[in-house]
This record gives structure tokens, sequence and C-alpha cells, in this order.
């Protein structure tokens, strides 16, 4: 079936502003709800008397969400139709969000549980919605609205700490503020519950028989690069501040570095969209951006001084391994059913995976009393990570044959 653009060429610019506009605005929710809570984690923990692993466990239960609700998305979207899906996952987001603020026993967990199933949604659900409004422009749509997700979580790691330190309220205002974001995008997405979904149902259909990515090595080497470049960022999105305080970095300056990182990964995921496709496959771009990785938990580990020059390659490293993630998801597969199977699959079993490392990197600090050891354990993660992106990288695709 045409492409909703090709129908309606005389008003596709319209549409197409309208659109992109729209998925920008979903983008901006995707990272800073719990982005932001890296910052004020010695302050959560302080206030509610969590442990390192319990902590850790705090960061990690959205990326539990992510493994568990994933694979609810795509049913979830048939039934009420993507863009009323859409909207009601924003609607969970600003519920979460205005949960986890409150001061009441419990909701900490509740709300940051409720921000993990709508952002598991959202997550799913935006790769559709870029592969049915931009079917001519996925590689290029997907590095923006990936860039604009880094770009706000870098304003929320930046101002989550001056907030905290000047309300009364302290750090449940710094998390609570985010409401807003999600509001806005919901006022001004409010129109496309409107919109007629039907040609979209029939454009999702499956045109050909395809071979489910569960049962291929390469679908699995794909889904083991996702969780172990999420195992990399949500890690150092958790503990990278805490770690800089416990050696004597101001908590304002600790934001600021956090923000920094940010900041350079929207570039790096520019970047890695404009060269991804240039080569015969991305091997090269796959293995590099994964020693980067290692490399930045090896520097935190045994050269902690000069951690500005970790964060900068942190940064280049992530930022381009979060694309090369998701082009993947197209470049290995035949058709567009299979490429929604292979991502369902991987942000499933990949966050289920990437669940693990905050909670992981807690408890061993508290098994061992300092940061060396889940440094180290990290950045041999990051190893493994760098060698998969070879195996994932290779010019091949999951058989078409059902």
């Amino acid at each position: 079936m045409m492409p909703a653009a090709t129908r309606n060429a005389p008003d596709r610019p319209v549409r197409f502003g309208f659109a992109f506009i729209g998925l920008l605005l979903i983008a901006v929710n995707l990272r800073v709800s719990f982005v932001s809570v890296g910052p004020v984690l010695a302050n959560i923990s302080g206030d509610l008397e969590l442990s390192g692993a319990a902590a850790g466990f705090l960061t990690g239960l959205p990326l539990i969400a992510f493994a568990v609700f994933s694979p609810v998305a795509p049913a979830f979207a048939s039934r009420l139709g993507l863009d009323r899906a859409l909207w009601m996952s924003l609607l969970f987001l600003a519920s979460g969000i205005v949960l986890r603020s409150l001061p009441v026993p419990g909701f900490i967990w509740a709300g940051t549980a409720l921000i993990g199933l709508a952002i598991a949604f959202l997550n799913v659900l935006v790769p559709s919605l870029v592969k049915r409004d931009f079917p001519m422009r996925v590689s290029q749509v997907t590095g923006s609205y990936t860039a604009t997700q880094a770009a706000f979580a870098a304003i929320g790691a930046a101002v989550v700490v001056p907030v905290a330190q000047t309300s009364p309220a302290g750090w449940r205002l710094a998390l609570g503020i985010w409401v807003g974001l999600a509001l806005i995008a919901m006022a001004v997405l409010l129109p496309w519950l409107r919109r007629h979904t039907l040609g979209s149902a029939h454009a999702a259909r499956p045109d050909a028989a395809y071979r489910s990515p569960w049962a291929s090595a390469l679908g699995w080497q794909v889904t083991i690069f996702m969780g172990l470049q999420s195992i990399a960022f949500y890690v150092l999105m958790a503990w990278l501040p805490t770690i800089e305080q416990s050696r004597g970095v101001p908590a304002t300056t600790a934001g600021i570095h956090l923000s920094v990182f940010l900041l350079i990964s929207v570039f790096a995921s520019l970047a890695a969209g404009g060269i991804l496709h240039r080569g015969s496959d991305q091997r090269l771009v796959s293995f590099t951006s994964g020693a980067l990785t290692c490399v930045t938990f090896l520097g935190l580990a045994f050269a902690p001084d000069l951690v500005l020059l970790w964060v900068l390659l942190g940064a280049i490293g992530c930022g381009s391994l979060i694309v090369i993630a998701l082009s993947l998801f197209s470049l290995r597969t035949v058709n567009y059913p299979q490429a929604a199977s292979l991502s369902g699959m991987a942000q499933s079993v990949g966050y289920g995976l990437a669940a693990v490392g905050p909670v992981m990197f807690g408890g061993l600090r508290d098994l061992s009393g300092g940061w060396t050891l889940p440094l180290l354990v990290t950045a041999g993660l990051m190893a493994v990570l760098a060698v998969t992106g070879v195996l994932a990288g290779r010019d091949r695709v999951i058989s078409g044959a059902a």
C-alpha cells in the first residue's frame, strides 16, 4: 500500500512538519524523567535511607519495566490505534512523574514503575511512528529524535540539582517539574486522536513471510548489543554523579558533568547517523564505539582525576551506540513486520539485561566498599559489547524464510 506521504502529495510538507514536531515532543519525554534521578540519587538515598543496592534498584526499575512491558506495546497500539496509544502512554508518564514526587510512602516506587511502563510503550511505538510517517527518511529522523532525547536529558541533568538545592521541596520538586513536558506534548498531540488510522493498520499488515528473530543467531546478536549498550548508558546515568561526589566533586559540578556527557552524546548520535550507511557494513563503527565505553570505565577506575576525558569518551561511545542499535532493527531485517519483531525482542530482552546493570553496580560497590570492582566488571562487559558489535555489524540480514 502506498505511504500516506505519497497519497497526499499536495499537503505533504504540512503533514511532514506537523508529524515531525509531534515526534520531537514525544522524544523530549523519553529520557529526562529518569535520567534526572542520577544527580540527586544521593539525596534520595539519604532521605529514604536506601542502601546502595536499593538505590541501584530504584534507577533500574524503569529498565525492568521496559523489559516486561515492551512486548505488550504492539498489542496496546493495535487495540487503541498508534496515535491513541502514544497519547495514553504520555498520560501514564505524567501520572508516574506526579506519583513519584509525592511524599507518600511507597509512591516513589509506584511512580517509577509507571514511568517505566510509559516509556517502554513509547520506546517501542516511536519507531513504528517513524516507519509510518517518514518511510523515506527513517535514518535521518531516527538520528534527530535520538539527539533530541539526549539534549533534553542534558538539560534535566544540569538543572535538577540547583532546583533541589533551592526549593524547600528538594528532590521531589526537582523530579516533579518534568510533568510539564509530558503535559505540553499531550496538549499539542491531542488532534492526533482524531486521525484516521485505518490506512496505518493496512500498511502494518505483513506483506511477506519472515523468520522470527527469536530463532536467529543474528537476532540474538543484535539483542545482546542492545542490552550491553544500555548497561553502559544507564550505569553512567545512575552512578557517575555519585562516583564523582564520593571523590570530592561538588554535587552541582557532578550534575554539570552529566549534562556535558548528554550534550556531547547529541552530536555523537547525529554523527553516527551520518556515517552509519557510508561503509559496506557497521562493524568498525560498532567496535570503535564499544571500545570507547570500555576505556571509559577503565579510566574511571584507574585515573579518576581525568574524569572530563572519560565523560567525553563515554559520551561519544554511548551516543553512537544507541543510534547503531536502533538502526540495526531495520538494517538486519527483510521487511517491516520482521523489523518490528526484532525491535520488540531487542527492547524486551535487551532492557532486561540493562536493568541488571545499575543494581549489579550498586551491589558490587556495597560488597567491595569501593568503585574499582564494579567499574572493572562493567569494563569487561563493554569488551564483550565491542566483540558483539563486530558480529551484529556484518552486512547480512535475518533470513526472510518463515
